[in-house]
Parts: C-alpha cells; structure tokens; sequence
C-alpha cells in the first residue's frame, strides 16, 4: 500500500485521556505515567514550534518551555507519528464531547465564527443540529484538531496518513461524527475535504469561511462522520486503524487492582471503596 510504503519507518504511538479506561480493541496498552508526560509535552512542544514558525501563534502563547498547552489536552486522545529515531513529525488529536450539555460545553466554541454577531447563531445551530445526530445515531460526537506536521514532512504523504490513521482511531472507538477546525494553510482545508469532509450547515444552509484574527488566517469549520470517509481512502484507513491496534498506547494511570482481590488469600474482611467518577 502507498502510504505504508512511503513512510515506511514511521511508527504511531497513542495516548488516551488521561483518566479513562482503554477498550480492549488495542493490544500493546503500557501504563507509564512518566512516559505518558514525556510524550505529552513532546507533543505539546512539538505543536507549539511548528505554529510558531507558521505564524499561527506567538511566542506568548507558549509556556517557558515552549509548549502549546490547552486544557483539553489531557482528555483527549492523540495520535503521534514517530520517525525510526523516536522524533515527533505529525500529530492530531481528538476530543470525545458525547456527553456535552449543549454548545456551551464544546471547546468550539471557542471558534472566533460562534462570536460573529451575523454567523455565530448558525454556526450554534449547526454544531447543535450535528450533536442530536450523533445522539440519534447512538455515535460518540467530538472535536478533532490539534493537527501539526512538520517541515520536512509536509509535502509528502505524512499529512494525510496522520489524518486517515484518526480516522482509524476513531472507528476503533465505536464510530464518531464531530467538528474540525481548519485553516487555510498549507492546503488544510482542502485536504480534508478530499478525505470526505464538509461545509457545516444549519438549515442547510453552509457556514462559510471566516478570518480568526488569533490564527491570523483564514479558516472554516468542517463536518465529519468517521463511517463515511471518501470511498478512496476507505483501505488505507483500515491499514492505519490496524496498526493502531497494535501500536502503543501508553496510559497515564495504571488500573488499580481492587482491594478483595489484593486479599483474596487471606482470611479476613475486605473493605470496598467508593466508586469514582
């Protein structure tokens, strides 16, 4: 296949949310808390570099360290690509928002088109529309973004196989359908489209492009159901999720044994703990 053989030394790793549990799809699932931070602020910094040199942020917006940190980091899943050296060259994220309340507990909302005072309560409508039918559909909605590639890699085919392995992950999840914000930088937008995505619409009418005075850039919002991706990337996709399924998947927090198995061979009372979350 193509984007195997292309990027043949490239290897993924995933990271979960921090506190979730992991279905039992993956099979090389390794606890390492330490490993689980290491990765994450490479990530972090990695992401932070490459929109620096874009333009996209500035220096300010990264921390001492030069990290590009945002709250929803640590719920969300990531898939990372890896060359044979162990170095980050592409990333995206994708944070599951199925149990949302509404607009207002998306993070994008935080798109500047939501503070438009003639696009914003379409582009409401739109996301809303699309959450009751992920519900309808009994499908997990989300957000992807996050998406970095770096220089070297950005005109070969790293761009779209990082793209097509989410989709990869998010099949293995169950299915989703969800928002992508994308910019108008190095083909974003366009690429996307190409895999399947869409305007977003209310009322069937489409939200159109719009310039994010904080990216600097043109931008538009996307729709996506992980199900229907374009006919053409439908094998790839299954490759990448395969490879998915046995790629690392490092986690923060190792499960905890319960207590009446720790002391199962003893002979005495065991006190059960309060369920979390």
């Amino acid at each position: 296949m193509l984007l195997s053989r292309t990027r043949a030394q490239a290897r993924f790793v995933v990271l979960p949310p921090s506190k979730t549990t992991v279905p039992n799809v993956f099979r090389n699932v390794q606890s390492d808390a330490r490993r689980y931070d290491e990765l994450l602020a490479s990530m972090q910094r990695f992401r932070g570099s490459i929109y620096r040199a874009d333009g996209a942020i500035e220096s300010s917006s990264l921390t001492y360290d030069g990290r590009h940190k945002t709250p929803i980091d640590e719920e969300s899943w990531h898939v990372l690509s890896l060359d044979s050296e162990g170095r980050m060259i592409s990333c995206l994220r994708y944070l599951d928002e199925s149990f949302a309340s509404g607009f207002h507990r998306l993070w994008v909302k935080h798109a500047a088109v939501s503070e438009c005072p003639v696009l914003g309560g379409k582009f409401r409508s739109a996301v809303e529309e699309n959450m009751k039918r992920a519900k309808r559909h009994g499908m997990r909605f989300g957000e992807v973004g996050g998406w970095a590639v770096s220089e070297d890699h950005r005109w070969t085919m790293e761009p779209l196989r990082i793209i097509l392995a989410t989709y990869g992950l998010l099949e293995l999840l169950g299915g989703c359908t969800g928002v992508a914000t994308a910019t108008f930088r190095h083909s974003s937008a366009a690429i996307l489209r190409r895999i399947g995505l869409s305007s977003i619409a209310a009322a069937g009418e489409e939200i159109p492009p719009y310039y994010d005075a904080n990216y600097r850039c043109e931008m538009e919002v996307l729709q996506f159901d992980s199900r229907r991706p374009a006919e053409k990337y439908r094998d790839s996709i299954e490759e990448l999720a395969s490879k998915l399924i046995t790629a690392p998947v490092v986690c923060r927090e190792t499960r905890s044994i319960p207590m009446a198995e720790v002391l199962g061979c003893f002979d005495v009372p065991a006190m059960v703990p309060a369920a979390v979350g």
